[in-house]
């Protein structure tokens, strides 16, 4: 087993090959616009998963996750001559989910303002629906003692 420094710099490194492949080796027209955004290596530094994401629609995505899995071994050929490891680790691509969530946070927060704002709105012409003072002595009862 591999010390966790040395898997997070290999899968740094890692990151940083493929992406450099994807952007001038691979000449694939299913490839859209690609982003590798992280990279993780398993301990024993046999597996690496790479994680990115495609500016498009759906279709973009599906025709570069078609693209990747055929470059995989141009790719893990491609890593194991730059990192000149003993066993270059075997590649999966993920894609990250990373834009999708941000996008479902802004919303929840979109949403979270405009309830914001109409409880304020309600709250400004709102009066206390009894005394304003509950605690507050009569006088005549203050007067009596």
């Amino acid at each position: 087993m591999a010390s966790e420094a040395r898997a997070r710099k290999l899968a740094d490194r890692v990151r940083e090959i493929v992406a450099e492949a994807l952007d001038l080796r691979i000449k694939d027209p299913r490839l859209g616009f690609v982003t590798v955004t992280d990279a993780r290596v398993t301990s024993d530094l046999r597996e690496a998963t790479v994680f990115y994401t495609v500016y498009g629609d759906e279709t973009e995505r599906e025709a570069t996750a078609a693209a990747l899995e055929s470059a995989r071994g141009m790719l893990r050929t491609e890593v194991g001559r730059q990192t000149g490891i003993k066993h270059t680790p075997s590649l999966e691509f993920v894609l990250d989910a990373l834009p999708d969530t941000a996008a479902h946070i802004d919303e929840l927060l979109k949403s979270a303002a405009e309830s914001d704002a109409h409880v304020h709105d309600q709250a400004a012409g709102a009066r206390y629906a009894g005394d304003p003072d509950p605690y507050r002595q009569r006088d005549d009862v203050a007067d009596a003692e």
